[in-house]
């Protein structure tokens, strides 16, 4: 006989296994599947460390989920035997009156979060590490941070694993299909039933949406970490979290932390749309290239030799907000996609908001800005 769940997860990385937990919390009977190990490094939820913010310049609209995410980390953290969640503060930078920083302090202004609205002068007499135009300003935010993503992962597993989930590593997802009453989940080892479904595939969700086709579309991304030629600028209590808008492009960063090196990238890195079953994975010289020169012009004490290059998948939607929402033909699916380079610490918050959905159909939480049908 096929297995019958109350709720089956298609992708068991940051936003999967969030949801795998909190369905299993709340006492369902839930199947996660995944088609690498968890965690993998095929994605979108690896990398060593991810930037958590409140300070939110993409919209101000974003700060209650991203206080209900703190949350819910902290929370997470008290239940493992890792931190999950480390405080450096962080920094938005840009021009003056770039909509970047203008945005950020929007933000904190909306929320009544506390912050600093710093000259670049005032930034690099407190934290020597950054070295930026005399012209440029900041906004400091004191919560932020960065979270451990494997770790993370590994935590929301345990935490469902506790509660009595079954999550089946190394099987992947090849079609489903709605029933009578669910759904049908075929895999490369076997076919299962549910009462409802949610799809949380990251660069491989449009192959199970039809309607994210053209919607949710996967990026090459590129990371490097460089040896700091002064080490102790780039530690955590010296060295906040950071994005910054340049003539380049707009970059975000870290401290040193977990593996050598200073970490940093350029969102959207070479704007290279690809299959992710079928593109370049190996970092080349380009990409390297690229992230080094921006490195030397605005971070010159980080930029020593090279530790590290590591790819990873972003999942863009045209507006690069979310997609959270159930499907309108089948309204017992639920679909999470399009985290656009900024999800991973939404991840525990949309975890519940999942779960809302696959059991309730609808969310306290403000989504209404993520629907599908907005395209």
């Amino acid at each position: 006989m096929t297995d019958r769940y109350d709720a089956i997860v298609v992708g068991v990385g940051g936003m999967g296994s969030a949801t795998v937990a909190h369905l299993a919390d709340r006492g369902a009977d839930v199947l996660g599947l995944e088609r690498y190990d968890v965690p993998h490094g095929y994605g979108s939820s690896h990398g060593i460390t991810r930037i958590i913010r409140l300070a939110y310049y993409e919209g101000a609209d974003y700060v209650p989920l991203l206080r209900r995410a703190d949350d819910l980390w902290t929370d997470l953290e008290a239940d493992h035997d890792r931190q999950l969640l480390y405080r450096t503060g962080s920094i938005d930078a840009g021009p003056a009156g770039d909509p970047l920083v203008e945005g950020s302090k929007r933000s904190c202004e909306e929320h009544d979060l506390e912050y600093e609205h710093l000259s670049s002068a005032e930034l690099s007499d407190r934290y020597p590490g950054y070295g930026l135009p005399e012209d440029y300003e900041a906004i400091y935010q004191p919560d932020g941070g960065f979270l451990v993503p494997e770790q993370c992962i590994v935590a929301h597993v345990e935490r469902a694993h506790r509660a009595g989930a079954t999550i089946r590593a190394r099987e992947r997802v090849v079609d489903w299909r709605p029933t009578a009453d669910g759904v049908r989940v075929e895999t490369d080892h076997d076919e299962y039933e549910a009462d409802r479904l949610v799809i949380t595939a990251g660069a491989w969700a449009a192959r199970f949406v039809d309607a994210l086709d053209g919607i949710a579309v996967p990026e090459r991304q590129v990371l490097a970490w460089l040896q700091p030629r002064e080490p102790d600028r780039f530690a955590p209590d010296r060295f906040p979290v950071w994005n910054l808008q340049v003539p380049e492009g707009r970059f975000y960063g870290f401290p040193v932390h977990g593996v050598p090196g200073f970490k940093f990238g350029r969102y959207h890195h070479r704007e290279e749309t690809v299959d992710p079953d079928a593109f370049e994975r190996e970092p080349t010289q380009a990409d390297e290239r690229l992230l080094r020169e921006f490195a030397e012009t605005y971070f010159p004490d980080g930029a020593g030799p090279t530790m590290r290059l590591k790819t990873c998948l972003f999942t863009n939607t045209p507006d690069d907000h979310f997609v959270l929402d159930t499907l309108p033909d089948h309204p017992q699916v639920a679909v999470a996609a399009g985290f656009s380079g900024h999800g991973f610490k939404f991840a525990s918050v949309i975890g519940e908001i999942m779960a809302d959905l696959a059991l309730e159909g609808e969310t306290d939480h403000p989504i209404g800005m993520f629907s599908l049908d907005r395209f």
